[in-house]
């Protein structure tokens, strides 16, 4: 069975919200749209205070390399561009948005379910309408899509790797994806395949979810140079690195990206995205959430438009059961606590995971074991816990001599350590210092 080559583990899959349709989350009377909500500089505002908008219009144009344009999800008025402060607390500039129930769109954008699948656009069409149409990676980062989709003089792809792995614990959102909307993903993906030059596209999908691969299967059949793997499951055989082995056996080297190996990877929920930009003109304004929790009246997946608060979400699902100690945005292994639920979802929220104070509570910190557990699940082949010390005692030189950055963040050594070692929260931090050593360096 395909799968990566060192560690990983076995966390325990709560995929309560499997069987839960995609549900339209109604429109709110408010909305608070982040100006900027990808990796890298900020686009600029076009629209001023007291400004009427329609849905899909553009907000805010990437002037930037790396950037990506924000589009109105709602139409309505601006009443204002000022702060607001995003799940972790932060504050970031946004458009406040009163949203006029007419819900009027922008004149070329199709909203109808009819499939088309003929591709008329280029190969440089389409990485323009990609970038118009702000598209960014679903699959957490957040990097404007189109720039994947331009590769650097010298370097060529041959293979287009599609992340419909989804091994975080909780989360459904691409399942419902490729079981309802399977059609769209194909041709997203012969978009893409056509984008890069390429003959082949991968998608990968573990074998927990049998209902996908056949669904997928019967589709990408109609397809050709689609092809379907079952992967064994587990975590995390979606990381990009784990992901190119399993269905290639190629190795991406150290502080390298994909393309060095010839494979270009996306999720399969920017596969829809990219259909939607290019056969409909439809920008990216809306997600697909999995909102739940063991205790959580009924765990569900929601298409949500970017801008709506959290707490309307919640609170349309059921409100926050009695026994709540933590909520996260993202999986159990790698998702983030949301600080502040008066904040609204951005292009890459995939979920509302509700924990209870007894799931939510580490475990209570002791001497190391020497067990080697931690080193035994880093799917990288780190040692977590020399890098832990290393950490701990600001040998940052060190650290980045035994690899700190090639850390991917998947906590596997936390989830393993019997003395509940704050593992990845100190590898994060040597993470921070070394890049900032690096970015000195580049300075001088």
């Amino acid at each position: 069975m395909n799968t990566f080559r060192l560690g990983g583990v076995h966390p325990e899959e709560n995929k309560l919200s499997n069987q839960s349709a995609i549900e339209i989350f109604p429109l709110p009377k408010q909305a608070i749209v982040f100006i900027s909500q990808h990796l890298g500089a900020p686009p600029v505002p076009v629209v001023n205070k007291g400004d009427k908008v329609k849905a899909g219009q553009l907000l805010a144009k990437a002037e930037a390399f790396i950037c990506a344009n924000t589009h109105s999800p709602y139409c309505g008025t601006i009443t204002k561009i000022d702060v607001a402060v995003d799940i972790s607390g932060y504050k970031r500039p946004a458009f406040y948005i009163d949203v006029d129930e007419s819900d009027e769109w922008e004149e070329g954008i199709d909203r109808s379910k009819t499939l088309v699948s003929e591709i008329t656009l280029d190969k440089n069409q389409i990485i323009e309408r990609i970038k118009d149409r702000g598209i960014v990676g679903l699959g957490g980062a957040a990097f404007p899509t189109h720039i994947k989709y331009m590769l650097p003089e010298g370097k060529k792809a041959d293979c287009l790797i599609i992340n419909a792995v989804e091994c975080e614990p909780y989360l459904t959102s691409d399942y419902r994806v490729m079981i309802e909307q399977a059609e769209e993903a194909c041709v997203g993906i012969e978009i893409m395949k056509k984008a890069l030059g390429v003959a082949i596209a991968k998608v990968g999908i573990e074998d927990n979810k049998p209902e996908a691969i056949k669904k997928m299967k019967e589709v990408a059949s109609k397809y050709k140079g689609i092809e379907i793997v079952s992967l064994k499951t587990k975590y995390p055989q979606g990381a990009e690195k784990q992901l190119i082995y399993a269905l290639t056996k190629r190795e991406v080297p150290s502080g390298k990206l994909p393309v060095e190996v010839g494979c270009v990877v996306n999720n399969i929920g920017t596969a829809v995205a990219i259909y939607n930009a290019v056969q409909k003109n439809h920008p990216l304004i809306d997600n697909i959430l999995t909102i739940t929790g063991k205790s959580f009246p009924k765990p569900r997946n929601l298409q949500v438009r970017v801008g709506t608060m959290l707490k309307e979400v919640i609170e349309y699902c059921g409100g926050l059961p009695q026994d709540s100690g933590k909520i996260i945005s993202g999986g159990t292994m790698m998702g983030k606590a949301i600080s502040v639920i008066e904040a609204p979802t951005v292009k890459t929220t995939s979920s509302i995971l509700i924990m209870s104070e007894k799931e939510a509570t580490r475990k209570h910190e002791t001497n190391c074991l020497r067990c080697g557990k931690c080193a035994g699940a880093c799917p990288m082949g780190l040692e977590p816990v020399s890098l832990f010390n290393l950490a701990k005692t600001q040998q940052w030189e060190e650290a980045e001599k035994q690899y700190a950055m090639d850390c991917i963040e998947c906590g596997c050594c936390l989830f393993t350590c019997p003395a509940g070692k704050p593992l990845l929260d100190m590898i994060r931090v040597a993470k921070s210092n070394v890049g900032a050593i690096r970015s000195a360096r580049v300075i001088k």
